[in-house]
């Protein structure tokens, strides 16, 4: 699963001197205190903040993420196996 950079989103608002209600008002919401809590983790954005929030932050909406790990693919034991007898 793929998370928001909440540590990115706080610290990009704070660069550029956003305040809670800036960025409260971008999303349509009516009060700072309910941003906040997004920016917090304690709610969590829905897809249709994301293109607003990259917009107000003035960055790409992959900034937004952390990135997603890849992991190597797991080799079938038993393929390799019949296939170094063979």
């Amino acid at each position: 699963m793929i998370r928001m950079n909440l540590e990115f989103i706080r610290t990009r608002r704070i660069l550029l001197k956003l305040t809670l209600q800036d960025m409260a008002e971008a999303l349509d919401f009516k009060y700072a205190a309910n941003y906040m809590k997004y920016e917090r983790g304690e709610y969590e954005f829905k897809a249709n903040h994301i293109p607003a929030l990259a917009q107000k932050l003035e960055c790409e909406i992959d900034d937004l993420f952390f990135e997603k790990p890849f992991a190597k693919p797991a080799k079938d034991d038993e393929t390799s196996a019949t296939k170094e007898t063979a």
